[in-house]
């Protein structure tokens, strides 16, 4: 017998699980071997990649999957040695081999079809996925970069769980239904209240730093996290879909857990490599 969805729209127990699940595989990756989370930010990646590039193939869209898969691992695995300067150096790569491939691929002696569009789209995906994950990798080079991530995810945890709860309990005023009908300005108030206070607590506790930073990450992370899931909303509305995947019960595809934790991961290196 299968679990009906919750209010908001999840397998609640299923996606509770999985949650539960992963949050041990990264716990477990950051207190044992740090460095093994370049391991596993670069296979969410691949698998996250291969789930968006499928997508679009399906909608007639030729994104160059061999070379956005290959350079999506050179951009995570380049920022280990030379850090941002290998990023941007595999991203760079990536985006030039991409546009020499579709070039090729559709053949020099043929009229170009799609050729802008698939190439754009190609360069929106490497920016999109394997290079804002780079940043979560990024954190853990740095001195105690482990206890930058915990605060990471932590946060964004925070934020997910507020968001979710308040939005369960109280939501009555869709914030944008054109894009995300489930979201609801209670639920982003949830989401307010719980990332600043698990932020906070993270930061002073965690970290040490100033509780000011805290409340300023919880505050930026809850933007970020928000943009990202109505661009990833956006994106599936354009393609006519529900979902990415469907490798994570209770949550879809691995992009459809990852949508609020790409563009969070940019942020909170930027406030903690610039305020710390």
């Amino acid at each position: 017998m299968t679990t009906a969805p919750s209010k908001a729209g999840r397998n609640l127990p299923a996606a509770i699980a999985v949650g539960v699940a992963l949050g041990a595989l990264v716990i477990a990756s950051l207190l044992l071997v740090p460095m093994v989370w370049f391991g596993i930010v670069g296979a969410a990646m691949a698998i996250a990649t291969w789930e968006v590039s499928t997508r679009l193939r399906e909608s007639d869209i030729l994104v160059p999957r061999i070379p956005l898969l290959l350079g999506g691992q050179a951009i995570i695995w380049l920022g280990w040695p030379y850090g941002t300067s290998g990023v941007l150096g595999g991203f760079a790569a990536t985006v030039l081999v991409c546009m020499v491939w579709r070039l090729l691929d559709q053949g020099l002696n043929k009229a170009p079809q799609n050729y802008l569009r698939d190439v754009s789209i190609t360069v929106f995906v490497a920016a999109w996925v394997p290079l804002l994950a780079s940043f979560a990798t990024l954190m853990v080079t740095h001195d105690g970069g482990a206890k930058w991530v915990f605060v990471f995810m932590l946060g964004v945890v925070c934020s997910d769980v507020g968001g979710y709860a308040a939005g369960v309990l109280f939501g009555k005023h869709p914030m944008v239904p054109a894009i995300s009908p489930k979201k609801s300005w209670e639920g982003l108030a949830g989401s307010l209240v719980f990332a600043i206070i698990g932020s906070l607590l993270t930061v002073t506790l965690i970290l040490d730093a100033n509780p000011f930073i805290g409340v300023l990450l919880g505050v930026v992370l809850v933007v970020t996290g928000t943009l990202g899931d109505l661009i990833e909303s956006q994106v599936k509305r354009d393609l006519g879909i529900k979902d990415m995947g469907t490798k994570l019960p209770g949550h879809g595809g691995i992009m459809d857990r990852l949508d609020s934790l790409l563009p969070s991961a940019f942020v909170t290196w930027l406030v903690l490599t610039a305020l710390l």
